[in-house]
């Protein structure tokens, strides 16, 4: 199967393709079975399977606490310029004013993401304070 989608992608990397079987819940609270495919470099005597499960949840970490906040929250996906390296730039801020929202001082840290941005847009003198411009 790995030699025929090796040969059938041209994609000469591939050493394993795992198969990962998982529930998501959604939010009106229904359970929906998914299946998702990976393809790694990785040979079999370089990982366990433990570890192949590990590499796939970091994944989906990083999906999860910084793609989805951009792309759902902040409608990162639909905004775009014409004028050559905007985007990047505009998309930097977006990255520096996450990691902030992540830092920020006299807040609860299980407080989500969201919580932290609506704590500072209710508090002016926070949230210029926590930029350095107090007034």
């Amino acid at each position: 199967m790995v030699d025929y989608i090796r040969n059938a992608t041209k994609f000469p990397g591939i050493a394993m393709i795992l198969r990962v079987d998982g529930e998501v819940r959604q939010s009106d609270g229904e359970i929906q079975m998914v299946t998702r495919y990976f393809i790694t470099s990785l040979r079999a005597d370089e990982v366990s399977p433990e570890g192949l499960l590990r590499l796939v949840r970091d994944h989906w970490s990083v999906e999860n606490r910084l793609h989805f906040i951009k792309d759902r929250w902040w409608d990162e996906d639909r905004q775009w310029s014409t004028r050559p390296g905007l985007a990047e730039r505009l998309a930097m801020l977006r990255d520096a004013a996450l990691a902030a929202l992540r830092l920020l001082p006299g807040v609860c840290e299980k407080l989500p993401i969201r919580a932290r941005a609506d704590h500072l847009s209710r508090n002016l003198p926070t949230a210029l304070n926590f930029i350095g411009a107090a007034i």
